[in-house]
């Protein structure tokens, strides 16, 4: 599926999300899950930058998405700063639930909460934390096992078993920013979840 992306804002703080008029699909994940490399398999370009150093993230990115042959842009892809690095400072962690909370709790436009996790390591309490999160928010959310280009088909049959009766309450989708494997499946969740989303009335 092609698209056509470009950056649109950055922010830090509520006061400077994007008016609230299109669907947006939030990306989750630890630091170092592969959230840019997914974000860039999925648009098919280098739209997120991606780092060997994890935490690079630091603020909520907002990404316009539009089919081709379309005036204006149908979406937004949201990048959120990854979680669980340990290096990053205190100063700027204890920064992140004044708008990142806010946005997962409030944001009125938000349709899917896309959670990464790196599928080539044990789950993490983290993750798990997030994924009670998300469900206890009643949010729409889909989990996606980066990396799994890097197992052999058995040990990802077994890997996605278990994660799976760690997280019964979404799908987990296998992903290969590599390969591009689990890529088409993503983009029919995000269609579906989008396609099937209302947007509220903005009032300004």
């Amino acid at each position: 599926m092609r698209v056509l992306a470009r950056f649109r804002a950055a922010a830090t703080d509520v006061s400077r999300f994007p008016v609230p008029n299109l669907p947006e699909v939030a990306f989750l994940g630890r630091s170092n899950v592969g959230k840019s490399s997914v974000i860039n398999s999925l648009v098919g370009a280098k739209l997120a930058r991606t780092s060997s150093t994890p935490g690079r993230t630091r603020s909520i990115n907002f990404f316009e998405v539009r089919w081709p042959g379309k005036p204006k842009p149908e979406l937004l892809f949201v990048d959120l700063p990854g979680y669980g690095y340990a290096k990053i400072s205190r100063a700027i962690s204890e920064e992140w639930p004044k708008f990142i909370e806010p946005y997962l709790n409030q944001r009125p436009t938000l349709a899917l909460c896309v959670a990464l996790v790196d599928i080539n390591i044990p789950p993490q309490p983290n993750d798990r934390q997030l994924l009670e999160f998300l469900t206890a928010s009643g949010r729409n959310f889909v989990v996606i096992a980066t990396k799994s280009d890097r197992l052999s088909n058995n040990q990802l049959h077994r890997a996605l078993k278990s994660l799976g009766e760690l997280y019964p309450e979404a799908p987990v989708i296998p992903f290969s920013a590599k390969t591009g494997a689990g890529r088409n499946e993503v983009w029919s969740k995000i269609r579906q979840s989008v396609g099937s989303f209302s947007i509220p009335l903005f009032q300004s």
